[in-house]
């Protein structure tokens, strides 16, 4: 969100929209105040009140919208004049993908200059997994790499699975999801705007999408509090409940260098959503 704010602003912009699920409508509040610009986000109405209250801190206005993320985007669509504000939706514009391809040079630079051979990450609109495959591709544009490639995971919950739904089915595209339901609200997209450039990233690189149920994801989140010491986000919970899966049936090996991503802080969370006290497990 900071490049493309940062990108938008040298361009002459000055006041921006985005429907979004919590996190990101936080980051565009936080860098929109920071260069002086209007940001107005739409919020589906039952987020939890930390992601309102981050945005309105940073001088956002906040319209809380019933349903999810897709109907956000369509009051914004109502409400916004395009040739007044500028929308940050995800792909809309190619500056958000651009600074999310960082967290794959990060990767790169802090293993020494080596992959690791599974990337787990959770998928709403799945900008960064997009953004990660294609900073490969520039690593082997430039040299620093070959031709291998991470295996790419994609978790999301039972309740809103369209990536699941199309992987598993062959389908290059992705249909929406009627009534997705999940307290991992940075899940609950019903239909990714990136759908095939993700499926084509899982395929490309050998990978697999995997869903997870609600107690599957909170047992992932609880094992990274008490274990880890992260009060990670439900969807760092579902990420870790995707790599438990993907190792019962034998695709992650004891030798793979596995990256779990957690996108987001428990804190944001309503306190109904908490972790709960973890099962053993070896």
């Amino acid at each position: 969100m900071s490049v493309a704010i940062t990108r938008a602003v040298e361009l002459g912009v000055r006041r921006f929209c985005l429907p979004s699920a919590g996190n990101a409508g936080g980051a565009a509040a936080a860098y929109a105040a920071k260069a002086g610009c209007e940001v107005r986000v739409f919020l589906p109405a039952d987020s939890g009140e930390a992601f309102f209250a981050e945005c309105r801190a940073h001088g956002a206005q906040v319209v809380a919208v019933d349903g999810t993320i897709a109907d956000c985007a369509a009051q914004m669509r109502l409400e916004c004049n395009p040739n007044e504000w500028f929308d940050l939706s995800t792909l809309k514009e190619p500056f958000r993908l651009e600074g999310k391809k960082t967290m794959g040079y990060e990767l790169w630079d802090d293993l020494g200059g080596q992959l690791p051979d599974v990337i787990v990450y959770p998928t709403g609109g799945g900008t960064g997994l997009i953004g990660m495959w294609r900073a490969f591709g520039e690593m082997q544009q430039l040299g620093w790499i070959g031709d291998e490639r991470p295996r790419m995971v994609s978790v999301q919950a039972v309740g809103c699975a369209p990536i699941v739904n199309a992987f598993e089915s062959g389908s290059e595209f992705a249909s929406p999801v009627s009534n997705p339901s999940t307290s991992a609200l940075g899940l609950r997209v019903p239909s990714a705007i990136g759908d095939f450039l993700i499926l084509r990233a899982i395929r490309q690189s050998r990978g697999w999408a995997v869903a997870v149920t609600e107690e599957q994801w909170a047992e992932g989140q609880s094992w990274l509090a008490s274990d880890a010491g992260l009060f990670a986000s439900p969807e760092g919970g579902a990420a870790v409940a995707g790599l438990y899966k993907a190792v019962a049936r034998a695709k992650v090996s004891s030798t793979d260098r596995v990256v779990v991503f957690n996108t987001g802080s428990g804190f944001k969370y309503p306190p109904s959503v908490h972790p709960r006290a973890p099962s053993s497990r070896t």
